[in-house]
């Protein structure tokens, strides 16, 4: 790779001169200038960036760690990021933590020693923001980021998302409502899990512990969870489902399928997330939607914001959830719980 250095020596000038005309900084001679870029287009030159962030404080760059990007739920949290942080300047360096605290911690060191004018991490341990704090680097926690390390944060109101969905399957006539959660570690999971114990209680529904199982997020997680509940016996099976992820949901269908349980008939079905394919599975599931790439603008605007002013007082973005009814419940009954929150069809 080419040196600035080897580019004044190819067009026979200074490398200030060089460094002039690449970053219009002082006036020079035609002559000069087109030997310059004459040079810089025979030798390949390509300035380098560390330097020229080291210079002028800016890299143009934001760091985003999420957990896994296979996840269409952050693959298009990713998405509205992205797109948001582009028409401002920026360009996004993604890193994949795989839930992996080790790993998470290496790329957050990897994006720190790449002088990255802005992070945005969906997971943070206390001491990681400890290091964030300490190199005065702004920061926006996402999604399952703790929100108690004085770090600007955006999240979905997840036991509001719980309470919809309850609520929407009390409306149906559901009364043994099973949940299929995430790994029991992570908080976003059991908020809404709580959501949907708040809503049976308030209906006078005693909520059924031996009904709710752990899993990791995945379709072949939902399928295996929803298999060891639908094969309880016909008087312990659930009469309805809500999965803490969509994905969980997909393979909470394909169980129901395998044993020949019609969906919604037999089985209610409620997801979270609403991601594109919610829409185009058998039967469309019904999901509680937290606006994927909208959450994403909303995450890189208080990112922004934060870089353009760090003294702005500490931003909590809450984004309420919205449950969209599809062909995986069936339509909702006129009852008191429809009315407690706004749904749509």
């Amino acid at each position: 790779m080419a040196t600035i250095k080897q580019v004044a020596q190819v067009a026979g000038v200074s490398f200030t001169t060089v460094s002039h005309v690449l970053n219009n900084t002082r006036p020079v001679s035609d002559e000069a200038r087109a030997a310059v870029l004459a040079a810089v287009e025979q030798l390949h030159y390509v300035p380098s960036a560390l330097a020229r962030a080291l210079k002028c404080r800016s890299t143009g760059t934001i760091g985003l760690i999420i957990p896994n990007n296979t996840n269409p739920y952050f693959s298009e949290v990713a998405r509205g990021i992205e797109d948001s942080c582009y028409a401002a300047g920026y360009s996004v360096i993604l890193c994949n933590s795989d839930d992996d605290p080790v790993k998470q911690r290496e790329y957050l060191n990897v994006l720190l020693t790449k002088r990255c004018d802005g992070l945005i991490l969906s997971a943070l341990a206390d001491r990681d923001g400890e290091l964030l704090h300490k190199m005065k680097v702004p920061a926006v926690l996402l999604d399952r980021a703790p929100c108690d390390l004085s770090l600007d944060a955006v999240a979905v109101d997840n036991r509001a998302g719980g309470l919809l969905a309850a609520r929407h399957l009390l409306g149906l006539g559901r009364r043994r409502i099973a949940c299929i959660a995430g790994p029991q570690e992570v908080g976003i999971s059991n908020e809404r899990i709580d959501g949907v114990r708040g809503a049976l209680h308030e209906a006078g529904v005693a909520f059924d512990a031996d009904l709710c199982r752990h899993s990791d997020f995945s379709s072949a997680g939902g399928y295996a969870a929803a298999l060891a509940l639908l094969g309880l016996p016909a008087e312990l099976r659930p009469d309805a489902l809500f999965c803490c992820n969509d994905l969980m949901a997909f393979g909470a269908l394909r169980a129901a399928a395998e044993l020949s349980i019609a969906v919604p008939e037999q089985l209610a079905v409620v997801g979270f997330d609403d991601i594109d394919l919610a829409s185009f599975v058998h039967p469309p599931l019904t999901s509680v939607a937290q606006n994927t790439r909208e959450l994403g603008h909303i995450t890189a605007a208080c990112l922004l914001a934060r870089i353009a002013d760090p003294a702005l007082p500490r931003q909590q973005r809450s984004v309420a959830p919205v449950l969209h009814v599809r062909g995986s419940s069936g339509h909702t009954l006129t009852s008191p719980f429809t009315e407690l929150m706004g749904m749509t069809p």
